[in-house]
């Protein structure tokens, strides 16, 4: 599993990234995780707002920093 961490390296996408590897743990899952901070390769998923979260290639945040047990959920639906 790939997760990336679109966005230029604020607060929040550091928050993001922190969440993210804490909901990892929670799982015991492992995955990479990308930070993404070229403006070209974020606009290329889409996003407009940052920070936003990619798992395996879908866009599953954009705009706001998830907590950890919403990590978690998206996730187990990943699969």
């Amino acid at each position: 599993m790939i997760i990336k961490v679109l966005g230029s390296g604020c607060r929040k996408c550091i928050e993001l990234a922190d969440n993210t590897r804490k909901a990892l743990d929670a799982r015991g899952q492992q995955a990479d995780i990308v930070k993404v901070t070229d403006f070209a390769d974020i606009a290329a998923h889409g996003v407009m707002s940052t920070p936003a979260l990619v798992i395996d290639e879908k866009l599953v945040s954009v705009g706001k920093v998830l907590t950890v047990q919403e990590i978690v959920d998206l996730l187990g639906k990943a699969g």
